[in-house]
């Protein structure tokens, strides 16, 4: 099978168990100068003698002294012998690497520039298909070359999804790229989701979380945003992407802000980053003060449980939980009272309310 102009080497079958007693047998007698005898000592048919000394020869552990004459070979000097000619294969795809290289990578900065200049021409691009959506995020994480910012609403996150773009995260932080993504808070406690974040951590990117946030949203750059388009029954949505500076620097200024207001998500080994009752660091419990002030604020606003659900990337079934929680340590009875005595607290319940919710949230991107 031909790719990129060389052959693809098939891979060289196992050594069959039922071959390795006749090399013991081998080994033992010194030579293996009567085939037909050790197979009548080791129950071998003669096909089965057939194979086994096709396999041992192969992988250069029998060596023919004459017509039906065998000797044992070192294991250590048949790997040697077999890893000879692989060895120059190496070298020779590696200098075919160093070549390609050569050929092609001084072409990237021209090609960089000029779809730079495509993008600032055509600032508003409609993108319908999903899977095109996703081929023009991986361009991009090519392309970026300063920054990648983006915002991931909701809880955690599919595990195909981020599974598929550790590799871009960790390949744009291995170039020098500074990449930030905000969470909320509740996808603190997906398993999935601190097993990409510990991933990027380590690569250096930074992670935080809030309780609420607009909607999600990619900028690469400062230049090129991706922006989810509204959801539309039967279909998953596309995403628009925009490029004019007055529209991208909108958006920019806004994950600014949110970012300011952000929790780290610090993975430590005593939970994981997640929102735990015991054992949780000093951020988490900033974060889970910053929950329950979102769902109150958000009960102050007369929003239905749905509706604060969806807002905060969490199920209705952990919101009722949550509720409980507050209700608890406030000492009220039901949600109302509770409303009024954290009014009486002097708890900050008009800022961050309004009515609506995100609509369409399928730009899934590196993060």
């Amino acid at each position: 099978m031909e790719r990129s102009g060389t052959q693809q080497r098939e891979p060289e079958p196992a050594l069959r168990q039922g071959s390795l007693p006749l090399y013991e047998w081998a080994l033992r007698h010194g030579t293996l100068r009567d085939p037909g005898e050790a197979a009548r000592e080791l129950g071998l048919s003669e096909g089965e003698l057939s194979i086994a000394l096709d396999d041992l020869a192969r992988h250069g552990l029998l060596q023919r002294l004459g017509d039906d004459a065998w000797t044992p070979v070192d294991p250590t000097v048949a790997e040697v012998t077999a890893r000879a000619p692989l060895e120059r294969e190496i070298r020779e795809r590696q200098r075919e690497l160093s070549r390609l290289h050569t050929r092609l990578r001084p072409l990237a900065a021209l090609f960089a520039e000029h779809s730079r200049s495509g993008r600032r021409t055509d600032r508003l691009r409609q993108v319908d298909s999903p899977a095109e959506v996703r081929r023009e995020l991986s361009a991009m994480t090519r392309l970026c070359m300063e920054e990648m910012v983006s915002i991931q609403p909701g809880g955690g996150r599919s595990p195909n999804t981020l599974h598929g773009i550790v590799a871009e995260s960790v390949g744009m932080l291995e170039r020098g790229v500074r990449v930030r993504t905000l969470y909320q808070h509740t996808a603190r406690a997906s398993l999935t989701t601190q097993t990409y974040v510990r991933a990027v951590s380590a690569a250096g990117a930074q992670i935080r979380t809030t309780a609420e946030v607009f909607d999600r949203v990619i900028i690469f750059d400062r230049e090129t945003a991706f922006v989810p388009q509204p959801r539309i029954e039967g279909r998953p949505p596309g995403a628009s992407i925009v490029t004019d500076p007055t529209v991208v620097g909108f958006l920019y200024r806004m994950f600014e802000t949110l970012w300011r207001s952000g929790r780290p998500f610090d993975l430590d080994e005593g939970n994981g980053g997640r929102l735990t009752e015991q054992g949780e660091t000093a951020q988490d419990r900033l974060a889970a003060d910053d929950l329950k002030l979102a769902i109150l604020r958000l009960m102050a606003a007369g929003l239905k449980d749905d509706v604060i659900a969806r807002r905060l990337g969490m199920a209705p079934r952990t919101l009722r939980r949550h509720l409980r929680e507050i209700t608890g340590e406030l000492d009220a009875e039901s949600r109302f009272q509770a409303g009024y005595r954290a009014w009486r607290l002097g708890l900050p319940l008009e800022d961050g309310t309004g009515d609506g919710e995100p609509e369409g949230r399928a730009v899934d991107g590196p993060a």
